[in-house]
């Protein structure tokens, strides 16, 4: 990590080239334009300057042919540029099949990162080389920003809801994991590192790892903890909805709307369970807010995606 001042980042991800590649597009359109206005108004300037108090200018009809230029072509090089970034936009925040589910929480100052395994790390995050990465990140308190440099990838953390972001290594070693939204007094000393390893050395780092509760077990526990199983239980007449085999299915709500049962809506309905109720179904759960942690709500989270086809304990 300590490589000293770099004026351009390594390219360590699949997005870096085709992100630079557009950066500097942008660049050399932007500088060519700017290069070309300059000495024109200057030459202009100097051309067409008043040479004493009674010179009268010849008079100009204007130019059809080079005014539609001057408006098509700016047109459509920014049709161009907003074209290819709206592309990169959509295939940055599309999620790879297969691609290795990680949680992370921001709050001040720290990153909390858990592994589907349940290893845990601060402000680190240790990865295998070419395999897609997902993360599912919240905050505990202000918008912080998750943002890697090497790998031209950032996305704000907002606390209330969850964000994500997906990004597939292509270069092993140690890179800057940075906060890039003031979060308060100690923003600056909200940094980390990624480590990238080879899939052996990954399993390795796995194996060696004091590995907790896995987010499903931990939230299997949260969820009799917290008496959920008494109302969402697999048994006759119960109080509230199963949640076997939901996630990711179509529900419906009293007054008929219909949503996809996801992880914003499992968290709303934790901490904010009448806001909107199962058709079927009476408003009697209790809220959780300030009982429960983000990275606790996003174990109970897994343990419910987790439930496809399977009957609670």
């Amino acid at each position: 990590m300590n490589k000293g001042f770099q004026l351009h980042p390594d390219q360590a991800s699949t997005f870096a080239p085709e992100l630079d590649l557009l950066y500097f597009f942008v660049v050399i359109v932007c500088t060519f334009f700017f290069v070309l206005i300059s000495v024109l108004v200057y030459a202009f300037a100097v051309k067409y300057r008043r040479r004493s108090d009674d010179e009268r200018p010849a008079l100009i009809h204007g130019n059809l042919p080079m005014e539609i230029a001057w408006s098509v072509i700016p047109l459509a090089l920014m049709m161009i540029m907003f074209g290819w970034g709206a592309w990169l936009f959509f295939k940055v925040y599309q999620v790879p099949d297969g691609a290795l589910e990680i949680n992370v929480v921001g709050k001040q100052w720290m990153w909390h990162i858990q592994h589907p395994t349940g290893q845990r790390e601060i402000n680190e995050l240790h990865m295998p080389i070419g395999r897609p990465i997902k993360l599912t990140m919240a905050s505990e308190d202000v918008i912080h920003d998750f943002f890697i440099p090497e790998f031209r990838v950032k996305n704000d953390v907002i606390p209330g809801t969850y964000t994500t972001m997906t990004f597939e290594a292509t270069m092993t070693g140690e890179f800057y994991l940075f906060c890039a939204e003031f979060c308060g007094t100690e923003h600056s000393r909200m940094t980390g590192r990624i480590v990238v390893l080879e899939d052996s050395e990954y399993e390795d780092w796995l194996a060696g790892g004091a590995a907790d509760e896995t987010p499903e077990e931990a939230g299997l526990r949260l969820f009799s903890e917290l008496n959920c199983i008494t109302c969402h239980g697999e048994v006759a007449n119960a109080r509230g909805p199963s949640l076997t085999g939901v996630f990711g299915e179509e529900v419906r709500l009293a007054g008929g709307d219909r949503l996809t049962m996801n992880e914003e809506y499992i968290r709303e309905s934790v901490l904010q369970p009448r806001a909107r109720i199962v058709q079927g179904y009476s408003a009697i759960m209790p809220t959780y807010q300030g009982q429960i942690t983000e990275a606790n709500l996003l174990n109970i989270i897994a343990y419910i995606k987790s439930l496809q086809g399977t009957t609670q304990e």
